[in-house]
């Protein structure tokens, strides 16, 4: 059975997507602990993000790369910090969140309850500047 990321990256499940590529979908965490939280997801299911070849991690970090890039020209902040938690779904995903301080990266704090409004023009201010 299908992850619940396979079936976002499949357009089966809506999302707010961001960019996308042939192998890899980044789209909005819905449960956000900053504004532009993105997922970062290669298209091929793997539980485990040390489990995808050597080949298939690095191209998955440039995608993310890309994708922070895209998303620190369009939300204010510092940087872009990186997690790679994966216990919550069993799909490997990388964590994009703006920061301006470390503990913007707190996963355990309150998520923000963003309007699907808010919700769609963050996903289309960093798709409009992604550069594939």
């Amino acid at each position: 059975m299908a992850s619940i990321f396979s079936k976002i990256a499949a357009g089966e499940i809506p999302s707010y997507k961001v960019a996308e590529d042939e192998k890899h979908y980044a789209f909005l965490d819905i449960n956000p602990v900053a504004k532009g939280h993105t997922l970062v997801i290669p298209k091929r299911e793997v539980d485990y993000i040390f489990d995808l070849s050597a080949d298939e991690y690095a191209e998955l970090q440039k995608f993310a790369q890309k994708v922070a890039i895209a998303m620190k020209k369009v939300i204010p902040c510092v940087k872009v910090g990186e997690a790679v938690l994966g216990l919550e779904v069993p799909h490997a995903h990388i964590h994009l969140i703006p920061i301006t301080k470390e503990s913007d990266m707190n996963f355990f704090k309150e998520k923000l309850t963003l309007s699907d409004d808010e919700m769609a023009n963050i996903a289309a201010s960093i798709n409009g500047v992604f550069e594939k």
